[in-house]
This record gives C-alpha cells, structure tokens and sequence, in this order.
C-alpha cells in the first residue's frame, strides 16, 4: 500500500533559531493531534539539517529531507552538498526537481537523472517533481511535457530502484500565485502518471508509487485534493511555514 505523504518545503525561509522552534512546535503539534499514520516531511534550508534530524531521531512518522543536492559524490564544488553529505546527518529524504531550480538554476532532465542517481545510491529517497508552465498547459502539451520528464530523469531506473522513488506534481502555474489547479485537474494529471508508470515499470510498481500535488495546497481545499484516487498527499510551500496551517493540511487526511 502507498503512503500518504505532506512534504513541507520551507524553501529560502528560516533563520537556524526561528526554524529549529518551529520544527519543534510542528513535531509536538504532530504527536498531540494527528491520529493517521500519513508521514510527515520537513525539508529545510541546509543548516536546519542535522538539527532537525536530531530531533526527528526518535518520530516514527516525521522525517527531514534537503531540498536538492548536487549530483557528485565530492570535489571542488563550491558551495554545493552532495547526497552523501546529506545522508551523513540523518536525513531520508531530498527534493530533486522543483520547478524553482529547474527555472532558476536551469536544471535539464539529463542532469536530474544524475542527481537521483546519487540520491539513490546515498539511500536518500528522492521527492521528484513534475509539471507544466501555463503556456504548456494552455497549448495543451501539458501532458508531453510531464512523460518527457519522467521518460528523460526516471526512466533509466530498475523496478527495484523506482519503488524508492515519490512523485510530485506541480502546476507550475499554481505555485506562488494564489492559482490552485481544480481537485479534478489535480485528479487528472495523477492518473495520467500513473498509467505512465504502470507502462513502465508495472502495475505494483504504479500502485504503490505516492503521487502528491504540489500547487498552492492549503487548509481549505487539502480534503477535497486528498479525497481524489490518485492524490496520496502534499508538497506544501508557504502553508508549511505556519505550523497550525500545516497541520491542518496534515490532518486532513483524517476529515470525512
């Protein structure tokens, strides 16, 4: 059986004081209220890493994860982490693929291929994103796009290695802009992926694979998302830096 997942991507927000009692409060808040068994991660700015992991030694359902890493294992990268250092502190989990760094850092599907494969190899399990710009979705091309990313970052793995491997889709057009893709828009495109995966690498393969939707995910609208087939939980941006909102999202999975 999949897992429901709401991953929190706190992004370039939080000083080491300010983030650490936030973590706290989320972990607490966690214990006290959420009666499901969906898992909780947290993932960071770098230097928030081995504290948080520390404090989530002992969680049973609340784990760290980074937010990217660089695709070699060492060397004279300045100013880059790799999977091992990552592994190194306790995390479990990385973000590979935000439309951020893909738009930003002009991550190419070629170079994240790369980048899982150093993921998987430290034993981080990768949270790898997909999803299409509003010009791609209005010329429709959304879903060309979405297999072209998985075909091109994914599609090298072995069955055994995909089965460590979460999804997550983003609507590039709903992150940060206020603009939520419609439950059954979300519904959709994760059925769309995966069928793509059941192609590729089985039916057991497809059916256990969580796919979350990362797009302007928040309090008012996480049930009617989660109540959806094919929607196993969350990539939360903004909402994940108010400890009572994420929560809330969290425990959604628990709404009738």
């Amino acid at each position: 059986m999949r897992k429901n997942i709401i991953a929190g991507n706190w992004k370039m927000n939080m000083d080491y004081t300010t983030g650490i009692g936030l973590f706290s409060e989320i972990v607490n808040m966690v214990n006290d209220e959420v009666m499901g068994d969906q898992q909780v991660i947290v993932c960071p700015p770098y230097i928030h890493l081995n504290g948080m992991a520390q404090l989530a030694k002992s969680q049973n359902n609340i784990s760290v994860g980074a937010q990217n890493c660089h695709q070699a294992d060492k060397g004279a990268y300045t100013g880059e982490i790799s999977a091992e250092m990552i592994q190194s502190v306790g995390v479990k989990y990385v973000i590979l693929g935000h439309s951020e760094r893909r738009q930003y850092f002009n991550e190419s599907n070629t170079l994240l291929a790369e980048k899982v494969n150093s993921a998987l190899k430290n034993n981080l399990k990768p949270i790898f994103c997909i999803g299409e710009t509003l010009d791609q979705r209005n010329s429709n091309s959304h879903f060309e796009i979405i297999k072209n990313q998985l075909q091109e970052a994914l599609y090298h793995l072995l069955e055994t290695e995909f089965q460590n491997i979460i999804l997550a889709y983003e609507p590039v057009w709903a992150i940060g802009t206020g603009l939520t893709a419609t439950p059954d828009q979300a519904q959709e495109v994760h059925a769309f992926i995966r069928k793509e995966i059941e192609e590729k690498f089985g039916q057991s393969a497809a059916e256990n694979v969580s796919i979350l939707y990362g797009g302007s995910c928040n309090p008012t609208n996480a049930s009617e998302l989660f109540a959806k087939a094919d929607i196993d939980g969350g990539l939360i941006g903004g909402a994940s830096l108010k400890s009572r909102d994420f929560l809330d999202i969290i425990k959604a999975f628990n709404r009738g």
